[in-house]
């Protein structure tokens, strides 16, 4: 499927008047010709490969990249403006973005991460050696193993991007034609990408038969690549091969669909509130009834790669070989497997009670699923079906077809037969004349062969008859064939091939018939995939105890816990609150080294991913504010690939949230500034925090440097937490420090944890002794007041009093009476704290 045509990319002439339209003889020739064209076109080459500093075939290939990416950027007073189109080689479906971006292009690095694309595709004019654009640069930075190929600029052309839509497009999907029409830079982009597949292709898409969906930027949460891999959402950081992700956490789906929809909302989690809980409704639905959980478990199982299949299917070959021949064959028996299975899960789904499995049973009862199958069935056997194993799956496409359509086709068959009967009875009778327990075996590469075992078998002379050659040996059995069955093996194939031809002509008529028809698998794949994606979270939620999730403007959770530490170690790790608002959306996480401070941040980011994407969570209670962004900045390693030291990491990964966050991001922050001095870490930090204080962002914000817990008493939003420790004082070992991993108010009191550290190891006593002296007289210098005035107090309860309030009048769900507690409940706390400062209150006390 993946061939260059003529061998030499560079060498084609795209030619813009090539139409889409498989069917047209005009479209046909033209094709022809270009093909036969040669590379001293008046023009140039229409497109060429850039050199990458990876191996980009090897790097996709193994790593089975599918996907090919188009991106352009708008010039002059559109700069900024990014087109972007994507289209999976497995599966049929063209997705458009359109967007503003920022200088640093974060959502298109993003974007492409995502996608994780075999080719991205440019205009030549931005890839120029030394004046490439500053997008291109940043791509080739971010994507070093990915294959780059410049395209012409007049084949991004927006006119031509429409046309090729308003052919390609499925009737089901035709409303996008309306989001895009004037979106003229992802229009480009599918002009550009479209006429690139057709010539990298050895086939074109059917007319009608793309399903073609625009994305927008503000559909689903921003979570760039650094955020992804420092929370280890898809890839574990330590082993690549583990299953000790998020990913791999959740991931309990029974079919290819499935589990790319999940990595998908994993990498993009929702915004839509609504969205989420119809898909919470749903889980919660499956959890309470046993039999439509194992029901739709066992239907779904069953189904193949749909998605793949569609893509076989809407692809008209421009050559027809054995290959072809076969590979139809077996496409139109998956698809009557396929279709098959549809009443079942239908069945399953009769009588449940959710609105998305309503939906989903609804969108089961289109009567193309019936009307197909019924086509099928008229030519293929109705006891053909889809099966494992070579030989198992080359009988079925044997007699897949009906006898009776075809005449040569029955005479072919029957000569099958016949070379296979005797190439058995050939087998059976060399075992009795040897007197050995043979027989007949089949593989793809040698077809078929004769296998023996060797236990209790006593060979003559100790070898085995010299008639039998290309001895293969493998444990106990041994593998060989004759020249004669050779021979009939070859006879075999010849037959094969006269029968894969014959059946061929007959399912191509089949197909073309149904083919109209044939885009409903749309509406299946999307139904599969995400009953798949919903009965593995469901399924999450029975190995250990989940809670459902609630949004409103509040981050709150009950002893939550780290889902995948939870998976790894077995049993329920250590559990902690959390509690973010509007009133202290900052916090400043301290305590020693060792003590839980990264894995509690990256918790909290987890659960809320986990929130956004329909999924239950590890805790007893759980309410999150939805949030647009995610961006974390945690590790201290150096980036040799951008020769950047840990300090130059650091400072790129901040000044990145800097320059997107929103009110609405949910930031992490773990240890920043400690790439350099004490002093320029702590001004650093201190000046990043007073920035973001300035929003109302979300923030944890964990550090050693202890002078940042002052903010606390300067801004009323910022509250201090730590990482509890206890001290064990023994004969033997004298003052050890004991992790208790539990998260409490206030600041830590541990200022030389770091010297308990190195305790524990060989660096000799009088030198951790003489680092205590030190660090005394250093701390002395930095040491400043603190700013807890009586006034900066009673402002403080003042804003607590007036947040709380606010966030009752919006989220409140409480009846009269119980409202009137809570709120005599805060009254009284606000009156507590006045008191404390030695104020007196002029708050009326009189009852409501």
């Amino acid at each position: 499927m993946w061939k260059n045509q003529g061998g030499v990319l560079s060498g084609l002439n795209l030619n813009e008047t090539t139409s889409y339209d498989p069917a047209s003889s005009s479209s046909e020739s033209s094709r022809k010709s270009l093909n036969e064209s040669s590379t001293s076109s008046s023009h140039g080459p229409a497109f060429s490969r850039i050199p990458s500093a990876t191996s980009s075939s090897s790097v996709n290939t193994t790593s089975g990249g599918s996907v090919i990416v188009a991106v352009v950027e708008g010039r002059g007073l559109a700069r900024g403006e990014i087109g972007m189109a994507s289209l999976n080689l497995k599966c049929p479906e063209l997705i458009l973005s359109q967007f503003a971006d920022t200088g640093t292009y974060a959502k298109v690095i993003t974007k492409i991460h995502i996608l994780i694309p075999l080719e991205i595709l440019m205009p030549d004019t931005s890839t120029e050696k030394g004046k490439g654009t500053k997008l291109f640069n940043l791509i080739t930075e971010n994507f070093p193993g990915v294959a780059f190929t410049a395209i012409q600029r007049k084949y991004f052309n927006e006119r031509k991007g429409l046309e090729y839509i308003q052919q390609l497009c499925a009737p089901e999907f035709a409303t996008v034609l309306m989001e895009v029409q004037a979106k003229y830079y992802c229009l480009a982009t599918a002009a550009a990408l479209l006429k690139y597949l057709e010539f990298i292709q050895n086939s074109v898409y059917a007319a009608k038969s793309l399903k073609v969906i625009f994305k927008g930027s503000e559909e689903t949460v921003m979570i760039d690549s650094a955020t992804a891999t420092n929370l280890e959402l898809v890839v574990n950081n330590r082993d690549h091969r583990s299953k000790n992700t998020l990913l791999g956490l959740l991931n309990h789906t029974k079919t290819p669909g499935g589990a790319r929809r999940l990595r998908s909302n994993i990498l993009e989690p929702l915004l839509d509130v609504d969205t989420i809980n119809i898909r919470l409704d749903t889980i919660e639905e499956l959890l309470q009834d046993e039999e439509l959980f194992f029901g739709l478990k066992n239907a779904i199982g069953n189904f193949l790669d749909i998605d793949q299949l569609l893509s076989r299917l809407v692809q008209v070959p421009k050559q027809e070989t054995v290959q072809v021949a076969e590979a139809k064959i077996t496409h139109i028996i998956q698809l009557k497997h396929t279709l098959d299975l549809v009443p079942r899960l239908q069945m399953v789904l009769k009588n449940c009670n959710t609105s998305l499995l309503k939906a989903y049973s609804t969108s089961l009862e289109d009567r193309r699923f019936v009307m197909i199958l019924d086509q099928i069935r008229t030519v293929i056997n109705d006891d053909t079906t889809y099966l494992k194993g070579s030989l198992n799956m080359r009988t079925q496409k044997c007699y897949a077809v009906r006898p009776n359509i075809n005449e040569f086709l029955d005479i072919a068959r029957r000569a099958y037969t016949e070379i296979v009967d005797d190439i058995a009875g050939r087998v059976n009778k060399m075992g009795e004349n040897y007197g050995l327990p043979m027989r007949t075996s089949f593989s793809t590469t040698r077809g078929f062969f004769i296998q023996m075992k060797l236990e209790g078998v006593i060979l003559p002379e100790g070898k085995l008859p010299t008639e039998f050659i290309k001895v293969t040996k493998h444990k106990n059995n041994y593998g060989f064939t004759t020249a004669d069955l050779m021979k009939m093996n070859d006879r075999c194939d010849e037959a094969l091939r006269e029968i894969f031809h014959m059946s061929y002509v007959v399912i191509c008529q089949l197909l073309r018939t149904i083919h109209e028809h044939v885009h409903c698998l749309y509406k299946l794949s999307d139904a599969v995939s995400m009953l798949d994606m919903l009965l593995s979270l469901a399924n999450a939620c029975t190995i250990t105890d989940y809670v459902r999730p609630e949004f409103t403007d509040t981050l709150a959770i009950k002893r939550g816990r780290h889902p995948i530490l939870e998976q790894i170690s077995g049993q329920q790790p250590v559990s902690n609150n959390s509690y973010i608002s509007d009133g202290s959306n900052f916090v400043i996480i301290t305590g020693p080294n060792m003590s839980g401070k990264s894995t509690y941040l990256k918790q909290v980011a987890l659960c809320q991913i986990m929130a956004q994407i329909g999924s239950f969570v590890p805790a007893e209670y759980a309410s999150f504010r939805v949030a647009n962004q995610i961006f974390s900045r945690i590790g201290v390693d150096d980036d040799f690939e951008t020769n950047s030291s840990t300090f130059m990491v650091e400072m790129k990964e901040i000044s990145y949230i800097i320059h997107n966050v929103s009110e609405r991001s949910l930031i992490i922050i773990d240890e920043l500034g400690r790439g350099t001095s004490a002093e320029e870490g702590i001004g650093i930090c201190y000046s990043v925090c007073e920035f973001l204080l300035s929003l109302q962002a979300f923030t944890l914000f964990a550090t050693h440097f202890l002078e940042l817990c002052q903010l606390e008493s300067i801004y009323p939003n910022v509250e201090n937490q730590h990482m509890e420790v206890q001290h064990t004082r023994s004969a033997d070992t004298g003052e050890s420090v004991v992790y208790t991993y539990l998260l409490n108010r206030g600041c830590s009191e541990e200022r030389y944890y770091g010297f308990r550290a190195a305790e524990m190891t060989a660096i000799p006593s009088t030198i951790i002794q003489e680092a205590k002296k030190i660090a005394s007289k250093v701390s002395q210098q930095l040491s400043s007041k603190h700013h807890n005035d009586p006034e900066t107090q009673r402002q403080r309860a003042v804003y607590h009093l007036a947040t709380r309030l606010m966030q009752t009048a919006r989220n409140s769900r409480l009846d009269p009476d119980s409202l009137r507690m809570y709120l005599k409940g805060l009254r009284k706390q606000y009156e507590a704290e006045l008191q404390a400062l030695g104020q007196t209150t002029s708050m009326d006390t009189g009852e409501e």
